[in-house]
This record gives structure tokens, C-alpha cells and sequence, in this order.
């Protein structure tokens, strides 16, 4: 059960608190779709045949920052806490470390390295992320994302 942050000081007691999301499927409408609305059609997102043929990855991927833009959503399907209003603030690190095949599933582990409380009723949550594919232990991103948080 999500605990319910009515004072911003309650975020400290979360720190350290480690999450993982439930798994999501990656399909090529989803890829597809993102490339539509990024304006970003290279190759090896779209075209199967020639990915099969010429990309070291044997099928289309997803864009990294597909991958990315799903963080939000899979973090709210595990987040401690709720609160008011949670918006991004930022990224201190990203890296694309792996290929997201099409119709691969990802899931993402979240932990609150650090919280930065505000008098202003805000605070600031660090999470450590590492996104995975399943079937493989490395993980596919790595970021510290930032979040700002109200009660």
C-alpha cells in the first residue's frame, strides 16, 4: 500500500526505498508510434526487413528515449508514496546501455537515493533507475532522474 505524504518531511522516511515495476511489453506500434511523434524514423526502428538484415540486433528497437519516456509510467505502477502532484524535474545521468528489441519486455527498478526537502511544501526525489530487458541481467538504461514532489 502507498503511503500517503501529507507533510514534506514524511519523503525522508523513503529514502533508500527500492521499487521494481511489473513487466511491459515493448510492441512495434508502440516504436512506430514514437517515431511518428518524435519525427525520428531511422531504419532500425521501422524497417523489420532491413534490420533483420543489417543490424547487429537481428529486428527493429526501440529509441532509447522511448525507453526513457517510459519511465514515468512504470514507476507509477510501483511508487511508495502518493502525493499531491509529482513532476519531472530533470536528469543528473542517462545512458542508453543495451538495445530494446520489438516485442521485447522491460521493467524498471527504482531506488530513492536522495530527498531534498523544501519549506515551500516541495521536495526533490533522486531515483537511481536501471531499466532491464527480460532475459538479461545488464541493464538496458541507467539514469538519476529527478523528480519534484508536492504535498
Amino acid at each position: 500500500m502507498k503511503q500517503a505524504i501529507t507533510a514534506v518531511d514524511q519523503f525522508e522516511s523513503l529514502r533508500g526505498t527500492a521499487v521494481t515495476s511489473d513487466w511491459l511489453t515493448v510492441t512495434q506500434a508502440m516504436i512506430s508510434t514514437f517515431a511518428d511523434v518524435t519525427n525520428d524514423h531511422q531504419w532500425i526502428h521501422l524497417d523489420a526487413a532491413r534490420a533483420a538484415a543489417e543490424s547487429p540486433y537481428g529486428t527493429t528497437v526501440a529509441h532509447g528515449f522511448l525507453t526513457l519516456s517510459l519511465l514515468p509510467p512504470l514507476l507509477s505502477q510501483c511508487s511508495p508514496f502518493r502525493c499531491t502532484l509529482v513532476l519531472n524535474y530533470g536528469f543528473n545521468r542517462i545512458r542508453f546501455i543495451g538495445p530494446v528489441p520489438s516485442g521485447s519486455r522491460i521493467r524498471a527498478s527504482f531506488n530513492l537515493a536522495d530527498v531534498q526537502c523544501s519549506n515551500e511544501g516541495s521536495a526533490t526525489l533522486t531515483w537511481d533507475v536501471a531499466v532491464f530487458v527480460e532475459g538479461d541481467e545488464r541493464p538496458v538504461l541507467a539514469a538519476t532522474w529527478l523528480q519534484r514532489a508536492y504535498v
